[in-house]
């Protein structure tokens, strides 16, 4: 095999033992090059999946239904280059099985692979002439004639003295069929993905030479520094975003000591613009010597030989950017926008090394760039350099630190995942800038990383989600409902880090009397893997969120608010519980002083915790006086005196039995529908009567608890504060696979139900999103041991509200909807009277049939985005990152899912 066309006659470079090796990039595009009958089909199938192969015949088949029908070629090949090029915008490994055996053809698809900047390789299967054309004729389907095969050969030939000129990055010819058979392919990773690398990392902004500046950051951050290197004895990694020479004093000083920390593993660099000028100068290329370029060469021109071969070959190997944390973190020397992340291309280096620039020259006689930045969106961390500026500063989720430590700035640093700044001064002003240093974006369009802009949620948008995989669609009428009710109802922005999901019932239930029971929730669970559950009392009360800072000063410096207040409490919609500031400030007060012991658990100047306000009253008092009172009212005053007539009918002899018994049926049904709502009804003025249940711990500083702790962590620590205003949530566990352990937890369940309580939430102990850890002791009857994760759900397929799956979105719905329910509800007999009316068993038969699938689909969508604004608000991300996915939970409570489930 040879990785570049040869001649016929010139030898070919094979594998030891026979076999040929062939390596493809894991995102690319690969052509296969063959005459007809040269085995090109045959290869895609043992080498690649299905679903990576685009044939012709294939796509022929679908516009003609006949694989061999040629007048159909045209429309086959706008179906296969459709195709291509949406598997490569995907990033997907694409294999184009069909002859190529002309230029044209495969110019068309290298086009676009460029045009979606991946890279692609061509793989010749050359076989005899003869071997073709037998195998054509032995294929009842393949009724032409040898001449075809032999002007495809003819072509083949033609193409082979310049094919490696095309554009392919390599091409790996393959003769004969022995060698054919031989062959082996395996992928391989892009340079630039190194996401396997988590971290922590000392990203480090342009050096230009100043050695010195260097070595006192390095120390400061923590290193251990020799001339030829540098060692941190925590195990971080260093990241340098380029422009290491030029300008400075001592460039050969930087790459001797950069140099030695990559070659040892303990640091990574990507190229600048001034190290691929050096190189091509130190490869004699024709270049223009200014921008500090000469201070380098002179400087080089003092060390031996062997340093600067060395560093030249240092320099010819810098790559564009990398991806790190799992693709959470992009360093780039001019930053990279997201379309570009993982890429390669020349338009993709190009970016990489000099930003995007408007084609204009400011007064200096420099390069206008492109703000990109301002309209950068991408859910990875994007640090760069390149351009100097006075401060480093987040624009979106991106920041430059280049400081300009050659003009007399400073070297800047970012550590990560922490994101906190360290600098050093220059000694002195190197080199005279050709301009002064300005603010990021030169002072205009910078956005302050608290403000909120309208662009940000207007419209139809996707939402990158980590838990639970993939993108959540928000629809652009549902955007506009959210729009309304956050900017007219909703507490301060700023306090607005998370909103609760929509909750979930369990499959109907078959037992007589009941809409809803736990052996239908207890079998969803144990049908998908799940061992052991925490069933969590459901207080009937409001949903509410706490943020709870210990001090204004730690509320002013974590999120942001300088007015003197410490938290907020808010509803699931985002509103303030109490109209009245001074009662809503008193709310936080207390709850903060009781919240105290907790802060000080968990090291932290802030919580969020996840609640229940009781009484519902307290919220809902108009809601119960204008519906529930109402019908409860008049069907307590109308039944009766129907009751009474119809008995005194009955005693004069009408025939009034069956109307009667149905009258005192639903005289009794309205008593208990009464009774229903009142049990949640107490009075309240101002704080006096109110209470708080928390049941959850959904973050603290650095954390984002709701998807790292298991549900028993958080209720073992709940379970400790001890406060009037705290409401414990009572929970038992229930071991799946003991009957005996489910009977009990159902046996509560009905105690629960039967004092009037609303019902209770079964929970996977672990929860779908945390880890799979040992569980921590619980306060409760049987202390959990350790649970494995659950496994995938069974929870029926759902069309979504456009027949898109069971998320509106694709991909990413199906891949959510492969997930358990985080929690089931599971609300009690009487209870449910007052979500389906005082009659409601007498129509159980039809209620039966109702379609949970949408309200699941919710569930899911809307757990999934909660957990991401937690995983963005513990990370420190900007705020508008986290009401990203909050206001799509708010987005997607307007999707028409039957209010009632």
């Amino acid at each position: 095999m040879t990785e570049t066309a040869v001649p016929d006659g010139a030898t070919d470079e094979r594998a030891p033992g026979g076999t040929s090796e062939i390596t493809v990039p894991e995102m690319s595009l690969v052509v296969l090059v063959g005459v007809s009958g040269s085995g090109k089909s045959t290869f895609a199938r043992r080498h690649f999946r299905p679903t990576q192969v685009v044939s012709s015949d294939f796509c022929r088949g679908l516009v003609a239904d006949d694989e061999n029908d040629q007048a159909a070629t045209p429309d086959a090949f706008d179906v296969l280059h459709y195709i291509v090029r949406t598997r490569l915008r995907r990033g997907l490994l694409t294999v184009v099985d069909a002859t190529s055996v002309q230029y044209e053809a495969r110019r068309q698809l290298i086009e676009l692979a460029k045009a979606e900047n991946v890279l692609a390789d061509a793989i010749v299967l050359d076989v005899p002439e003869d071997v073709a054309i037998e195998r054509n004729a032995a294929r009842p389907d393949r009724d032409f004639g040898p001449g075809v095969v032999r002007r495809q050969r003819k072509d083949l030939r033609r193409s082979l003295g310049r094919i490696t000129r095309e554009g392919f990055r390599r091409v790996h010819v393959l003769r004969g069929a022995e060698e054919i058979e031989a062959a082996t392919v395996a992928t391989e990773r892009a340079w630039t993905d190194r996401r396997e690398l988590t971290g922590p990392f000392d990203i480090i902004g342009d050096v230009h030479g100043c050695r010195a500046e260097l070595e006192a950051l390095l120390r400061e951050l923590g290193w251990e520094v020799t001339p030829t290197g540098a060692t941190h004895p925590e195990g971080r990694t260093a990241v340098f975003v380029g422009d290491l020479v030029d300008r400075g004093p001592d460039t050969p000083g930087v790459l001797r000591l950069v140099m030695g920390m990559v070659a040892a593993g303990t640091a990574l660099c990507v190229s600048g613009n001034h190290e691929q000028k050096l190189a091509r100068a130190l490869n004699g290329r024709k270049v223009r010597v200014a921008h500090g370029l000469q201070e380098s060469l002179d400087q080089l021109a003092a060390e031996p030989e062997e340093f600067r071969r060395a560093a030249l070959e240092f320099m010819d190997g810098l790559i564009s950017h990398y991806q790190l944390d799992g693709g959470r973190l992009v360093v780039a020397h001019a930053g990279l926008k997201e379309a570009y992340h993982g890429r390669a291309s020349g338009r993709v280096r190009s970016f990489a090394l000099y930003g995007d620039t408007t084609g204009e020259t400011d007064e200096y006689g420099l390069p206008v760039r492109y703000p990109w930045a301002r309209e950068y969106r991408g859910r990875a961390m994007v640090v760069y350099g390149h351009t100097p500026v006075l401060e480093p500063e987040w624009v979106n989720n991106t920041i430059c630190l280049d400081t300009g430590v050659v003009f007399g700035g400073k070297l800047t640093a970012l550590r990560y995942p922490s994101r906190e700044i360290v600098s050093v001064p220059a000694e002195k002003v190197w080199y005279e800038p050709a301009r002064p240093l300005a603010p990021v974006d030169g002072g205009t369009g910078r956005r302050d990383p608290g403000l909120l802009s309208i662009d940000d949620v207007r419209g139809t948008r996707h939402v990158e989600v980590r838990h639970g995989g993939g993108r959540i669609k928000i629809r652009e009428e549902n955007a506009a409902a959210a729009l309304e009710v956050m900017s007219r109802f909703a507490v301060d922005p700023r306090w607005l880090v998370y909103l609760p999901p929509t909750m979930a019932p369990p499959e109907t239930s078959r037992l007589d009397g009941f809409l809803e029971h736990p052996a239908e929730a207890f079998a969803e669970f144990a049908a998908a893997g799940v061992t052991r559950v925490v069933c969590e009392e459901k207080h009937m009360g409001s949903r509410a969120v706490a943020v709870l800072a210990r001090t204004p000063e730690a509320a002013a410096a974590r999120f942001g608010v300088a007015d003197g207040s410490s938290g907020a409490v808010y509803t699931r919609t985002g509103r303030p519980f109490f109209a009245d500031p001074a009662v809503a400030g008193e709310l936080v007060d207390r709850l903060r002083r009781a919240c105290a012991p907790l802060m000080d658990e968990l090291a932290s100047d802030w919580l969020v915790l996840d609640c229940e306000l009781l009484p519902w009253s307290a919220k809902a008092e108009g809601l119960i006086r204008e519906q529930y009172a109402s019908v409860g009212a008049a069907a307590r005053t109308a039944l009766p005196e129907a009751v009474a007539a119809l008995e005194a009918a009955a005693r004069r002899g009408l025939d009034v039995g069956d109307l009667l018994a149905d009258t005192r049926r639903r005289l009794g049904n309205a008593t208990r529908f009464r009774d229903a709502y009142a049990r949640y009804c107490r009075p309240v003025s101002g704080l006096d009567g109110i209470s708080l249940a928390p049941f959850a711990i959904l973050a603290c500083e650095g954390r984002a608890t709701a998807v790292t702790e298991p549900h028993p962590w958080h209720l073992e620590l709940l379970s400790r504060l001890d406060d009037p205003l705290i409401t414990p949530t009572r929970h038992v566990y229930a071991d799946l696979d003991s009957a005996e352990s489910v009977r009990a937890a159902t046996e509560w369940w009905s105690e629960l139900t039967g004092e009037g309580g609303e019902g209770m939430v079964v929970k996977p102990v672990l929860g779908p999103a945390a880890p799979a850890a040992p569980a921590a002791p619980d306060a409760s009857p049987g202390s959990p041991g350790p649970t494995r994760s659950p496994g995938p759900t069974r929870s029926p397929a759902d069309p979504g509200p456009s027949g898109e799956g069971p998320e509106t979105g694709g991909r990413a719905a199906r891949t959510e909807a492969a997930r358990i329910q985080p929690g089931i509800k599971v609300r009690g007999r009487e209870y449910l009277r007052i979500i389906y009316g005082p009659d409601y068993t007498e129509s159980l038969p039809v209620l039966r049939e109702r379609f949970l699938g949408r309200k699941r689909s919710l569930a899911l969508r809307e757990h999934a985005l909660g957990l991401e604004a937690l995983s963005r608000l513990a990370e420190g991300e900007p705020l508008w990152r986290v009401h990203e996915a909050v206001f799509a939970v708010l987005a997607l409570e307007s999707e028409p899912v039957d209010p009632r489930l």
